[in-house]
């Protein structure tokens, strides 16, 4: 996908999530920036035919208190955003797997009258706790 579609589509969501339509970003631009701009200008922009001012993609997404484009534009240099993406993708496995084993255990010591069937239901239960812990840090290194 190239960089104007990706951005496109970033804005696109930006107004449908938070401006709900073309009119309504069009005066947040204006009323931020003192500009004219309509609903028309912005229905080229999002079609590709225009690209995005900077001034009018910060306006946007300072109004909505959301910033998709500047994220995207951030990550290019951003080794570590880079690194925290790869690392939320390894705890999503692990939680997943863990989570799954918590689980299965569960179920397993459900059915049991053993003991250490329980046991093991806990310490499963447990390293699934941690393992959707480092999840929810690897979540909040993105940010």
């Amino acid at each position: 996908m190239t960089v104007r579609r990706t951005v496109n589509a970033a804005m696109q969501a930006l107004i449908d999530g938070t401006f709900g339509c073309l009119d309504a970003a069009a005066e947040t631009i204006n009323a931020r920036l003192g500009g004219t701009v309509s609903k028309g200008t912005l229905s080229k922009r999002l079609s590709g035919q225009l690209g995005w001012p900077v001034e009018e993609v910060m306006a946007l997404e300072d109004a909505a208190g959301r910033h998709p484009v500047t994220r995207m534009l951030a990550r290019r240099l951003d080794t570590r955003e880079r690194t925290a993406a790869a690392s939320l993708v390894e705890a999503s496995g692990e939680a997943s797997k863990e989570a799954g084993e918590a689980i299965c255990a569960a179920l397993r010591a459900a059915q049991s009258a053993d003991a250490g069937e329980l046991a093991t239901a806990i310490q499963e239960a447990a390293e699934g706790e941690q393992a959707l812990r480092r999840l929810r840090e690897a979540l909040e290194a993105v940010r």
